[in-house]
């Protein structure tokens, strides 16, 4: 009977072997895919849309004419520029043979000094007054060029709200652009990334994405640059990748998981359960057993909690026997009972 009791009193507990991620813990995280560039076209100058000559989805080169506008306001306003920049032209020419012919009298004491340096200044101030009609001129014919609106650079037109005879005002902050260019033959992944995890994550480290709409597929990315700097709202550092995007599977704006591999190269992290973790007032604990049964209580140091599963470093190897869900009132020196696994049992019978 004393031996039965004792039998008795020892608790049956399952142990599991923790495992060592040789690829290294993955860190998955939300990212925005944004186009490699983008940019909003707005019209430069007043007038209104006469042709719209892109559509989204359209793939346009760089220089390429996206819309043609009207603007018969600044075609009179350089017509008469270019009036002023004519009569400012020949009061210049006939300053200057006034200046030259008081010159020549001058030689002669015909006139004074005075008189004739009063001509060379009146050439130097129509000169200066031509000079300022030919720069109103330019601006006219620059904003005059401005009623074609260009792609900036090759993209797709992600966007379009310019329409046939829509009044265009420049300069107005809260009109939206008439196109959207984007560049998407590259795309940035912008990912935020906890202040815990983000001196695992250095530029020229890769990851990979995955996105709903492509079940299955993966798109390798590279880390190109960090911010440096934890933002003090979210706690977070704002990390830039960048993919290839030769198909165009990569849309701007797509919400993607980006999975970093930020465990490898820790040979000292391994994974357990997250049932297999004590909290108490020490810290985070595991209950170890050896062959004979007898518990020893660990601390360990958890690197990421992922819920079901913890990364832990320190306290266990990939040899111990970690039990499963161990009591609270556990403490080193207690023997237990090590169960089989149910599996085991299930082949043993089936091979009696």
């Amino acid at each position: 009977l004393r031996e039965t009791a004792t039998e008795a009193a020892l608790p049956n507990v399952v142990v599991v072997k923790p495992t060592v991620d040789a690829d290294g813990a993955a860190l998955v995280l939300p990212g925005n895919v944004q186009a490699y560039n983008s940019a909003a076209i707005y019209a430069r100058t007043n007038g209104y849309v006469r042709r719209w000559l892109a559509d989204i989805g359209d793939r346009v080169g760089a220089g390429q004419s996206l819309a043609i506008l009207d603007a018969p306001e600044v075609d009179q306003q350089l017509a008469a520029a270019q009036a002023n920049y004519q009569t400012a032209l020949a009061n210049q020419n006939l300053a200057e043979i006034t200046s030259r012919r008081w010159t020549a009298m001058l030689k002669e004491d015909a006139v004074s000094q005075q008189e004739a340096d009063e001509k060379a200044g009146d050439l130097a101030a129509r000169k200066a007054v031509t000079n300022a009609a030919l720069a109103d001129v330019k601006r006219l014919k620059a904003l005059q060029g401005f009623t074609q609106l260009s792609a900036p650079f090759a993209g797709i037109v992600t966007s379009r709200s310019a329409q046939i005879g829509a009044l265009v005002v420049a300069g107005n902050a809260s009109a939206q652009p008439l196109f959207t260019v984007s560049d998407v033959h590259r795309v940035r992944i912008y990912v935020r990334v906890p202040q815990g995890y983000s001196a695992s994550v250095r530029p020229g480290m890769t990851a990979s994405l995955t996105l709903p709409e492509y079940p299955g597929r993966t798109f390798e990315a590279t880390v190109t640059s960090s911010a440096g700097a934890v933002d003090a709202q979210s706690g977070s550092v704002l990390v830039q990748l960048q993919a290839n995007n030769p198909d165009g599977a990569l849309h701007p704006g797509a919400f993607s998981q980006v999975n970093f591999k930020t465990g490898a190269g820790h040979g000292n992290s391994v994974t357990l359960p997250g049932s297999a973790i004590l909290y108490g007032n020490d810290g985070p604990t595991v209950a170890v057993a050896d062959r004979s049964g007898k518990v020893t209580v660990k601390p360990v140091t958890i690197t990421r909690d992922e819920g079901k599963v913890v990364h832990v470093a320190g306290g266990v190897t990939a040899n111990d026997q970690v039990i499963d869900t161990p009591p609270d009132a556990m403490r080193s020196g207690d023997m237990v009972r090590i169960q089989k696994p149910a599996k085991s049992e299930k082949g043993a019978a089936n091979a009696g």
